[in-house]
């Protein structure tokens, strides 16, 4: 039949396929066992693939006055990672009092960064029409909690999500800023994608508990940064241990050293644990971050020495 091969589907609807690609018809599922390709023939196919592939890529473009975008992710949800980017940015901005932070919440679906930086209220909008960010312990914060009712669910699809985040990343007057920490959504979805797609990263930060479940979305996690070339700075190890306050014996809760092995096998550096630890909890529920509310803490000491791992390990910022 030449090139062209047409071939028998299920419930007797038919497929034509060139070169052995798959062209479902009806909705039928198939498997299509399509001649192989030589070796010109392959190369080619895979640098038409690339071209097409290119086209539908947004062009990264800086958010204006930032220098540097520091992403905190998680592949799992519960792990921390809100919790740790909130200590996150005001670690740096404590480690050095000359650098203006930013943090932006884009987990459109359960913002958690206003009740952690005790913010409320509509951020104010510009002469050129753009939305000021609220601050608060010396940080400029921005998230979609300050854009609806605290208690009101956000049901949207995914275009709308994507409008949103569109909004956060380009309708924000950030000012002058030497690091914008964002706080990503749980997973390796369409917001991951298009913040690492639509702007300059210069690096993420993997946060997990040593738990084997939540190891295995960290690894995706990771691997993810890496396929839209986003540096990987580190793996943060969080609730590593709890350590009874009455008579200090220490249990590994969640197992011990699990991001460690976990880093081993990515050929990643672990940038620091985070106790399982009351005072933690606490004051993130009473928006006084710990790294604020008790500077001299064991546990603030953890996320400065964090701050300090991160910040060694960017790329200079672009000129």
């Amino acid at each position: 039949m030449g090139t062209w091969q047409r071939l028998l589907l299920f419930r007797g609807a038919s497929l034509r396929v060139y070169g052995g690609a798959y062209v479902p018809l009806w909705g039928s599922r198939v498997l299509v066992w399509g001649r192989q390709f030589s070796g010109a023939e392959s190369e080619t196919l895979k640098q038409r693939r690339t071209q097409i592939m290119s086209r539908g890529l947004p062009k990264q473009k800086p958010i204006d006055g930032v220098k540097q975008v520091i992403v905190v992710a998680s592949g799992k949800g519960g792990v921390g990672k809100s919790t740790t980017a909130v200590n996150l940015a005001l670690a740096l901005s404590a480690n050095d009092s000359s650098k203006a932070v930013g943090l932006l919440d884009v987990d459109v679906y359960g913002p958690s960064i206003p009740k952690m930086m005790n913010l409320k209220g509509d951020p104010e909008l510009s002469q050129s029409n753009l939305m000021r960010p609220l601050l608060n312990y010396g940080i400029a914060c921005m998230s979609m909690g300050f854009l609806v009712e605290e208690t009101a669910p956000i049901v949207w699809r995914g275009l709308m999500v994507m409008s949103a985040i569109e909004k956060l990343l380009r309708q924000v007057d950030w000012g002058q800023l030497d690091y914008l920490v964002v706080d990503m959504p749980p997973g390796t979805g369409d917001v991951q994608l298009s913040v690492s797609q639509n702007i300059p990263i210069s690096g993420a930060v993997i946060v997990s508990t040593p738990q084997d479940i939540a190891l295995m979305d960290a690894y995706k996690g990771a691997e993810m940064f890496r396929k839209v070339h986003v540096p990987v700075l580190g793996l943060v190890q969080n609730m590593s241990v709890f350590q009874c306050p009455k008579c200090k014996h220490k249990t590994h809760i969640f197992g011990a050293d699990g991001a460690r092995r976990l880093a081993r096998t990515l050929d990643l550096d672990i940038l620091g644990d985070i106790p399982l630890h009351l005072n933690i909890r606490e004051a993130s529920d009473t928006g006084q971050p710990i790294v604020f509310s008790q500077p001299e803490s064991d546990e603030a000491k953890a996320y400065l020495r964090i701050a300090t791992e991160v910040v060694r390990r960017l790329p200079p910022p672009p000129e």
